[in-house]
């Protein structure tokens, strides 16, 4: 997948006018997540909740450097888009890393140990954000799912 087509993609849910901020923003990340074949993805709206962040955003990855590349796209597209990380964890060697943008707080687990970690059930009063079927990268409505669109050729 080209760095072209993920920030046209991102670009795309930013400027969604459907979507408030930072929604927008917790989406973005999620379909980052999705397109680099995250899985149990999910987004809660802790914004009555938490002082913290409005969205937590959580994927797991199936090993550490599909988890790094995943966190490192986040950050270089928010980035892009003028919003800076304020603190990022476990980017070494760890099984979960955290990027904080301040608006939302950005969770990627190694599949193997997001139930240690249990953040799913800590924050079960909170919302879920329903995360669009063509956010995943294996999704059969996704448009763009020709080879020559994901920029392998």
């Amino acid at each position: 997948m080209s760095r072209e087509f993920i920030t046209k993609e991102v670009d795309k849910i930013f400027e969604d006018k459907n979507l408030s901020f930072p929604k927008n923003m917790a989406l973005s990340a999620a379909w980052v997540l999705g397109n680099f074949k995250g899985i149990n993805l999910k987004i809660l709206d802790v914004s009555k909740t938490s002082s913290l962040a409005d969205y937590y955003v959580l994927g797991s990855a199936t090993n550490l450097t599909q988890a790094k590349s995943m966190a490192e796209e986040i950050g270089f597209q928010m980035r892009r888009r003028g919003h800076e990380v304020l603190s990022k964890e476990g980017m070494s060697d760890a099984d979960w890393i955290l990027i904080d943008f301040g608006d939302i707080i950005v969770h990627v687990f190694l599949e193997s140990s997001r139930d240690v970690y249990d953040l799913d059930n800590l924050w079960t009063g909170a919302p879920t954000v329903e995360i669009p079927q063509s956010y995943y990268f294996s999704s059969d409505e996704n448009p763009s799912s020709s080879s020559n669109d994901r920029g392998y050729f």
